[in-house]
């Protein structure tokens, strides 16, 4: 028997440089090139060292063993070919067996793991035209796994109706424990302890616990954890063969649709910011509350918890989970940013005043949510844009301040208001400047980020240096009022009856300030000297119309002298007579709104008139040439001008009667 030829010397794998990967290699090249190569015996080769390492397939040693031979890229690659095909063109979703699914993906791993190997290669021609083949074949690959990603989602996802989100498992953040809530927001908290003691004895899961909508720090599991680790699975196979784009695109399109519907349960309609310029404002006030309601549950609930599904499904793929979560995310941030700022851009009316604070408060509040849910760099623009629009909401608000100065300014004095009393523009200024004021420290801020100078009545010595900006353009609007009713007072051609109309309003405005946050806004200062011009215009009144009534009783010795002391006596009772029945009947006419002021005024009248009356007609009985005629002059006993002068202001004007 001839002797054979020696084999060439192993390879030493006791030596330590080189990994067990290489080693490995080396020892099934030696055996290859020793027993000359076959088809089946680099096959049988293979097949043995796959089994002696689970970590290596038969696909990746043929193409390391031969990394000089492309006939071996080709068998590699038509092996793949063949498992991928089965799988590409299967009838039923391949996610609904767990093998299949793993032996899939594990086919994807070899083919892009043999595309990696032999890119180096790419300038030799037969290499290149299989890595043209591989491309190929990957890309059906992923074709294929993208529907199967997009399947897995929907079957999974469904819209949460976050009015009534019973059936579906969320939980508190910090709470480990799985548990149903409702977001009904009608539900009070004490039905919670109702339902915890009927169902003591209840599967704890079968019974959901209520939770009122006021309580957003909830996280939806919005897929299975199964999904989500396939989900995870998948996308890391797709952003490794270069296709992250189309996963996040394919996510993000799945997810959109499930969070527009979510909000669309709201109530929320999807309007154009011109579809919500030309709302009737009653129809947009209950938009508002709509709006105000699903802007809080996105951000605080759905968004969070959409930010997680990403970050759980693209884990170790950052760039790919934050492209993903904007796209998510993107058109429902942006209509709910649409709306508010059609709110801003919207008519400055001064009624809309309240519900535009209700939108400028809700971004206020909701703005460090917007940082931290759209913290990284695709959402930026998002987070930008909510704070544009939040400033523009502000500036919406002094915008209709200035509109309720010009409505000031604006209002004409058309007629005198009957009987002196109280005008429509004092009670419907101070009612709103009086409601405004309940949202003070929201108007604070927005009139202290505004950084204007308030110069137009920097001269007004009585504001210190401490007052806000806030109570600069309270105490401007008081002061355009004030003079608005000056003009209003000289409609009036008796002085008296202008000096009432300028006291019923003076009156209304300290008693709405006096009772309000308005006070602590215009200062001590500001009340005292407005009831001080109160107190001044009562003392007018008195002057001009009950002064003439006065002088005509006055007794001087020239008057009486000229003509005799009864003459001049009798001549004067009948003047007194006349004028005060004219005055009494003019006055009972005349309002006054507030009952204090009303029997503050009829004491003063009485108080300076009987004294005087009373001195006259002590004279007039003490004259000797009248005797005992003179009682048949008199008219009015002192008591019948005390009656009289209680029935004055009793008023025609009943709709300025009571103070509102």
């Amino acid at each position: 028997m001839a002797s054979q030829k020696p084999p060439p010397p192993l390879p030493n794998m006791s030596d330590n440089s080189g990994s067990g990967e290489d080693k490995l290699i080396a020892v099934a090249r030696h055996i290859a090139k020793t027993l000359g190569r076959t088809e089946t015996m680099t096959d049988d080769i293979l097949q043995i060292f796959s089994t002696f390492d689970g970590r290596f397939s038969r696909e990746k040693l043929s193409n390391k063993i031969d990394a000089d031979d492309p006939a071996a890229f080709e068998h590699a690659l038509k092996s793949l070919d063949r498992r991928i095909s089965h799988y590409v063109s299967s009838d039923r979703p391949i996610w609904s067996d767990s093998a299949d699914s793993a032996a899939f993906l594990d086919s994807i791993d070899e083919l892009v793991a043999t595309v990696r190997d032999w890119d180096p290669m790419a300038g030799d021609k037969p290499v290149a035209a299989c890595l043209d083949r591989a491309d190929d074949l990957l890309q059906q690959a992923m074709f294929r796994l993208e529907d199967e990603f997009r399947l897995l989602i929907e079957r999974s996802g469904e819209a949460f109706d976050l009015n009534r989100l019973n059936h579906h498992h969320h939980h508190h953040k910090n709470d480990p424990i799985s548990a149903d809530y409702s977001l009904d927001s009608d539900i009070e908290e004490d039905e919670d302890d109702d339902d915890d003691v009927e169902n003591d004895n209840l599967d704890e899961q079968s019974i959901p616990v209520a939770h009122p909508i006021s309580d957003y720090n909830i996280v939806i599991d919005a897929l299975p954890s199964g999904t989500i680790s396939d989900l995870h699975e998948m996308a890391k196979r797709m952003v490794a063969a270069g296709f992250g784009k189309e996963c996040a695109h394919v996510y993000s399109s799945c997810r959109r649709d499930f969070l527009e519907e979510s909000i669309s349960r709201l109530g929320l309609q999807k309007l154009s910011i011109e579809e919500v310029q030309k709302m009737a404002w009653t129809d947009l006030e209950d938009e508002i509350e709509r709006w105000t309601k699903a802007a809080n549950v996105a951000l605080r609930i759905l968004f969070p918890s959409e930010r997680r599904l990403c970050d759980r499904i693209f884990f170790g793929l950052s760039s790919a989970a934050d492209l993903s979560f904007m796209e998510v995310c993107r058109g429902t941030t942006i209509q709910l940013l649409n709306f508010a700022d059609a709110v801003a851009i919207g008519s400055r009316s001064p009624e809309r005043l309240f519900k535009i604070l209700d939108v400028f408060e809700t971004l206020r509040d909701l703005m460090s949510e917007f940082e931290s849910v759209f913290s990284d760099q695709y959402c930026a623009f998002l987070r930008n844009e909510a704070a544009t629009i939040w400033k523009r909401l502000g500036e919406a608000i002094r915008g209709i301040f200035m509109e309720l100065e010009n409505l000031i300014r604006r209002d004409p004095a058309k007629a005198a208001v009957p009987g002196g009393g109280l005008h429509p523009i004092t009670r419907y200024v101070m009612n709103y400047l009086r409601a405004a004021c309940g949202s003070r420290q929201t108007l604070e801020q927005v009139f202290q980020d505004n950084g204007v100078d308030y110069h137009r009545n920097a001269d007004n010595p009585e504001r210190g240096l401490s007052s806000t900006s806030l109570s600069v353009q309270i105490s401007w609007i008081m002061e355009l009022l004030e003079s608005n009713l000056e003009a209003k007072s000289k409609m009036y051609r008796d002085t008296a009856l202008s000096s009432v109309f300028l006291m019923n309003n003076g009156r209304y405005i300290v008693q709405k300030v006096k009772d309000s946050e308005l006070a602590s806004l215009l200062g001590d200062d500001w009340i005292r000297k407005h009831s001080a011009k109160v107190r001044q215009c009562h003392t007018n009144y008195q002057r001009s119309s009950w002064g003439k009534v006065l002088a005509i009783l006055k007794l001087d010795r020239s008057s009486l002298a000229a003509n005799g002391v009864a003459k001049s006596l009798r001549d004067k009772l009948k003047t007194f007579n006349s004028s005060f029945d004219e005055l009494c009947r003019a006055q009972s006419n005349w309002v006054i709104a507030d009952e204090q002021l009303q029997t503050e005024l009829r004491i003063s009248v009485a108080g300076n008139l009987l004294p005087a009356y009373r001195s006259f007609l002590g004279r007039l009985q003490s004259a000797a040439e009248l005797g005992r005629n003179a009682e048949k002059h008199i008219k009015y006993s002192l008591e019948d001008i005390e009656a009289r002068t209680n029935e004055l202001f009793q008023g025609n004007g009943g709709s300025f009667g009571g103070r509102k």
